[in-house]
Order: C-alpha cells, then sequence, then structure tokens
C-alpha cells in the first residue's frame, strides 16, 4: 500500500506556535534589542520625514571665494616622486608638466619633457626652447632642488 503525503495549506503547527511566541513578548525583544544597541533598533523603525526634492534648476556653487580663474599665480613644484610641474598658487592645479628629476649614473638629473627623451606628451615648442639649457643638468649638493626651481622660474618669467 502506497501512502501519499500532500502539503497542507498554511503554515507549519511549530511555525505558527513560534510566531505566537514570538508577538506575545514583543515588547521584551524590543526592549533588549534597544538595550543592546543603545536605542539605535526602536530609533531605525520610527518613519523619518521624506528629505525635501528639487523641483527645478539646481545651481551649485562649489568656489566660494578665492581668485578668480583669470588670475594665476604660477610657481614651480618639485613633487616628491620627482616630476617638476608648473602649478597655479591660487587653485592648485598643475598648469604645465616640465619633465622630471631621474637617476642617471648614481647622480640625480633633470629631464626635459620632451619626445627625445621619451616622453609621450611633451612640452610645447617654446616652453622647451626655453628650457632647452635645463635639460641634463645634474643636481649636486651645492645645485638643489629649490635652485632648480628658481631658476626655470626665472627663465620662464615666473617669480615666487
Amino acid at each position: 500500500m502506497v501512502e501519499i503525503i500532500s502539503r497542507r495549506d498554511g503554515p507549519r503547527r511549530e511555525d505558527a506556535e513560534i510566531k505566537q511566541l514570538i508577538e506575545r513578548n514583543r515588547s521584551v525583544i524590543t526592549r533588549i534589542a534597544d538595550h543592546i544597541s543603545a536605542g539605535a533598533y526602536s530609533a531605525s523603525k520610527t518613519v523619518r520625514p521624506e528629505a525635501p526634492k528639487a523641483r527645478d534648476l539646481i545651481i551649485h556653487h562649489a568656489g566660494a571665494g578665492g581668485a578668480s580663474p583669470d588670475e594665476t599665480c604660477p610657481y614651480i613644484r618639485i613633487s616628491l616622486n620627482g616630476r617638476v610641474v608648473v602649478v597655479d598658487r591660487n587653485t592648485g592645479r598643475q598648469t604645465q608638466y616640465l619633465g622630471e628629476i631621474r637617476r642617471r649614473n648614481g647622480t640625480e638629473v633633470f629631464v626635459l619633457a620632451t619626445k627625445e627623451n621619451g616622453f609621450i606628451s611633451s612640452l610645447d615648442e617654446t616652453f622647451a626652447a626655453t628650457l632647452a639649457e635645463f635639460d641634463g643638468r645634474r643636481l649636486e649638493p651645492d645645485y638643489t632642488e629649490e635652485r632648480l626651481a628658481e631658476e626655470l622660474g626665472s627663465a620662464l618669467g615666473i617669480t615666487g
């Protein structure tokens, strides 16, 4: 003889008993959850008012002050990784990449950013012609990065 067991409609008896037990002790469970979470459990259950939504054009002004974009205050910066760049002091943005300081045969050398030196994006011709004398210049104890930056700045007409 074959006995066919079919599924009943509704939840199992054990599930119904557990659900009733939880509902009977809901206040105790909530109190314990608030105690463990320092009140965050009940706070997460409260309905928060919806934030107002923008309906029309949104205008966001990022810069609240400072110099206008027309006023630039360039200076030469040599970063820790040896990049030599012209930076706008007002915005902190790089305006021109001049080259880098590389180590060759145990000495540090300034390498101008040109295609001949292996740079993909080279300086424009006016910068390259102006700074050609600095290409390959060695940095020694009496000729420091600061002095290189000053001389590059004076060659480009940048003060400061």
